[in-house]
């Protein structure tokens, strides 16, 4: 049994389906960023915002990753404006990357089974964290709407800590700051090499659920438990017997 269990995020406990790459999110962007005054073409805005997706990640300062930096996204956001002249608060430019991640946003909605897995967590004593490669800016409204919020002891997002996983620099963030022994951890998520690799490399075991958002397993699965048919009520059964 272990004391921590800790969670990736989207492909593990939310399936979510976007695609930034639809010609209408760029449309409706070049026009809200022209009625704020900073008038792009569609073609314009998607060429840029990529391009400072590229600035911003290079920018990062080496001393906050070991092999895998992340941006902060209201950064390009912001960028997008001042490009054009335009003065922009961290505000808009939030609510701005909140409106783009809304509209490449299919659906989102928990897996089945998070409830009853959170709750033998708790029923054994246990303490959970979340670790996800995300933007906060996108993902803690996300996590608030889906009800996961309050499931957390601690909440830890890659665009805070300018690293991501498999980054291990990012899984000592959690260990370290709650003082979490590797060996009584376990990290579960849905990427062999993000959560799986990344975990093992931290020296957790960990649980590997293919949903059906996972990349291809390529390589030695390090998993300790494996869950081929994703489901969180397995994952249950195997970590706590019911």
């Amino acid at each position: 049994m272990y004391k921590n269990y800790i969670f990736d995020l989207y492909g593990t406990l939310i399936d979510i389906n976007t695609n930034e790459w639809k010609r209408s999110i760029w449309k409706n962007m070049a026009m809200i960023y022209s009625m704020s005054g900073a008038p792009y073409k569609p073609t314009e805005l998607k060429k840029k915002y990529w391009e400072f997706v590229a600035d911003e990640t290079k920018s990062i300062p080496k001393e906050k990753y070991t092999t895998t930096p992340e941006p902060l996204i209201e950064n390009v956001f912001k960028r997008l404006y001042t490009e054009k002249g335009v003065d922009c608060s961290d505000e808009i430019a939030a609510f701005t990357g909140r409106v783009f991640r809304s509209l490449s946003i299919t659906y989102i909605r928990l897996y089945d089974g998070v409830d009853e897995l959170f709750d033998a967590i708790r029923e054994n004593g246990g303490k959970a964290y979340l670790l996800s490669n995300a933007q906060r800016i996108f993902t803690e409204p996300e996590i608030r709407m889906t009800g996961l919020w309050e499931k957390f002891d601690d909440i830890l997002i890659s665009s805070d800590e300018g690293c991501a996983k498999p980054d291990v620099m990012f899984f000592k963030k959690v260990l370290e700051k709650h003082g979490l022994d590797p060996k009584q951890s376990i990290m579960i998520g849905n990427d062999c090499n993000t959560d799986i690799r990344g975990a093992y490399e931290a020296g957790m075991d960990s649980l590997y659920l293919h949903t059906n958002i996972s990349p291809e397993v390529s390589g030695e699965l390090l998993s300790k438990y494996t869950i081929m048919s994703g489901s969180l009520i397995e994952a249950r059964q195997a970590l706590f017997g019911k």
